[in-house]
């Protein structure tokens, strides 16, 4: 199952099952777990924990040293789960001592060609990341997600669970949950329906994301929109937790949220 041409350190931890192909090279802190693929010209290195049943196709660059100017060689490390599936160019970069000294990847997410995750990202599950879609360093990715082509986004920024963005949008704060967004830099354009719907969403669940949406995201006034969002939460305290999350993530937000027809200004 490796390849005679793989370069594989001895101390590297490979689980039976695992299959590496040809001029590959495993570093020696990397553990990689049964069932996954990794193809010709990939290189695994740094601190790197592969789960199970992943694919990983050629020229892809995994667990290298980030790109951050206080990193000084320390021992920070790369989590990848199961069953994700890391398309060509693909570059995933360890944490800083300065962050939380890991980056973390769920599962069963499809990561096309050129992505970049840089460090301290925090990705969950059944994510899909477009060609050359792009996170700077502590950005965190709500399960569900889908990044259109080229999205970029700010370091220290969020993206919602189940939220979209177009191709080529920027954001250079948080996107809140349930979300669509597009353009350079990122607009709220309104609730993700279609994909709510895909996902097995009701009518009266998409309907009161839409108006918390509009209380929160739409609003001008941030305090006034989630004392409505409250009142509404307590008319309706068990009816869709969905709600109460979009609200608890604006609550929540260090950067603020991308609104609907604001302009952003350059700096982020």
């Amino acid at each position: 199952m490796i390849h005679p041409l793989a370069v594989v350190d001895p101390a590297a931890r490979v689980a039976e099952g695992v299959s590496i192909g040809a001029f590959s090279v495993i570093g020696p802190d990397v553990s990689i777990e049964s069932g996954t693929r990794i193809g010709p010209h990939v290189v695994i290195s740094g601190h790197t924990r592969i789960g199970r049943d992943n694919e990983i196709l050629q020229f892809a660059s995994v667990g290298e040293a980030p790109q951050d100017t206080s990193y000084k060689g320390e021992p920070t490390e790369l989590i990848v789960g199961d069953r994700n599936v890391i398309r060509e160019y693909v570059t995933m970069h360890r944490g800083t001592q300065r962050g939380t000294g890991r980056t973390v990847v769920g599962s069963d997410n499809l990561i096309m060609a050129y992505v970049h995750i840089a460090h301290d990202c925090v990705i969950g599950n059944h994510i899909i990341f477009s060609n050359a879609a792009s996170l700077a360093g502590h950005v965190g990715i709500g399960d569900h997600a889908i990044l259109g082509g080229f999205t970029l986004v700010h370091q220290f920024c969020r993206v919602g669970v189940h939220a979209f963005t177009g191709m080529g949008t920027a954001l250079n704060r948080d996107l809140t949950p349930y979300t669509l967004a597009t353009g350079n830099y990122a607009r709220a354009v309104g609730i993700n329906k279609l994909g709510l719907k895909r996902r097995g969403f009701s009518p009266e669940c998409i309907r009161a994301l839409h108006q918390v949406f509009k209380l929160l995201v739409r609003g001008r006034n941030r305090d006034a929109g989630l004392e409505a969002a409250d009142a509404l939460l307590q008319e309706f305290p068990h009816a869709f937790p969905e709600v109460a999350h979009f609200v608890e993530f604006v609550r929540s937000s260090k950067r603020g949220i991308v609104r609907s027809g604001r302009k952003p200004s350059v700096d982020g």
